[in-house]
């Protein structure tokens, strides 16, 4: 992987509200990453589609008006101009500066600013506006938050339910690390109809891909929530094309079962930008079949796993038990994954 150790070289303050992203994001983290001469080629299988340009801006018109962020745009997810084409957006609370530095992760890094105790009504004015029947609502971290910002969530959602009764709500949630009992505590008097979190990489890479994180700290999270909520379903994100193996992510999702995880989904990283963590290969969807086939075995209520997968894509058709949308295969599908990166050049 391309990674250097860090220096001890002191970085100059951060002010309050001032986004650091790429190369100054990534300065901060303490496993360097080398910036990537040239980004690679991504594979047939590897398409965005494009949907409606007229909904796409009558959806970021309404999050404008109603000083929202989504992660859709904040992460510069690939699958936006689908979701935002039909009408569906994650909800992203609390700002849009992250006080973590995932190198993976497009949301910018700093010192956020204080809450916006308006926010929560907002977001339940839109969603009731946009007529949701399903909303996924996430965050950035907040570390600087004494409950990690499990509060503001739980306004959002009792917000939500008295302007739309009828509607889901699934919350995808950071770690809560070092106020997990008290994030849960607050939560279990309101909880979602999902509770959602990202475990992301296999154990192996958490030093370089999460720092601040800690893979078991986020298994006993997923668990100590059914513990509190038992008759709701949780739900679990992670990514593969970081360097970890197939045996790792079967691993994994052994892990997840053990840990009482109802919900997964695995996609294919893609590279934000040059300065952001090497996309080390791109997943051949044979592996992704069996991921999904894995699974199966293990008796989780769905799992999607797919190239173009993300945590929240058609989060209402995971709930609902839907498989996940085939996957376009072209000509370079058929390749030998063995060829790796220098066939897809």
């Amino acid at each position: 992987m391309t990674f250097t150790v860090s220096s001890s070289a002191a970085q100059p303050a951060v002010i309050t509200g001032q986004k650091l992203r790429g190369a100054e994001k990534m300065a901060r983290i303490p496993v360097k990453i080398i910036p990537t001469e040239e980004m690679p080629r991504k594979p047939d299988w590897i398409r965005v589609k494009l949907s409606e340009p007229a909904e796409v801006q009558r959806i970021k018109e309404t999050l404008r008006t109603q000083k929202l962020h989504t992660v859709c745009e904040e992460a510069a997810c690939p699958n936006l101009p689908e979701c935002f084409g039909g009408g569906t957006a994650t909800f992203m609370i609390m700002g849009d500066i992250c006080t973590r530095r995932c190198p993976f992760c497009d949301v910018a890094h700093g010192r956020p600013k204080a809450l916006d105790i308006d926010e929560p009504r907002h977001m339940a004015e839109t969603i009731a506006g946009l007529g949701l029947k399903y909303a996924v609502i996430t965050s950035v971290d907040r570390d600087d938050l004494a409950d990690g910002g499990a509060q503001h969530f739980v306004d959002c959602i009792v917000q939500t339910r008295q302007l739309s009764p009828h509607t889901l709500l699934e919350i995808l949630v950071p770690d809560f690390r070092g106020r997990m009992d008290i994030a849960l505590k607050i939560m279990q008097d309101s909880p979602p109809d999902v509770f959602n979190h990202n475990i992301e990489t296999v154990p192996r890479l958490y030093k370089a891909m999460r720092p601040g994180s800690d893979y078991q700290h986020s298994l006993n999270l997923l668990k100590a929530f059914k513990t509190h909520c038992p008759d709701i379903p949780t739900k679990c994100g992670l990514m593969v094309g970081l360097g970890e193996t197939e045996a790792e992510v079967l691993a994994l999702l052994d892990d997840l079962a053990a840990h009482q995880v109802d919900y997964v989904t695995i996609g294919q990283y893609l590279q934000p930008s040059r300065h952001h963590a090497p996309v080390e290969r791109f997943v051949h969807p044979d592996e992704f079949e069996r991921y999904t086939a894995h699974g199966h075995a293990l008796g989780f209520k769905n799992i999607w796993a797919a190239p173009m997968v993300r945590s929240s894509y058609f989060a209402d058709r995971q709930y609902y038990g839907d498989l996940v949308p085939p996957v376009r295969r072209g000509k370079m599908a058929g390749m030998s994954e063995a060829r790796g990166l220098d066939a897809i050049r």
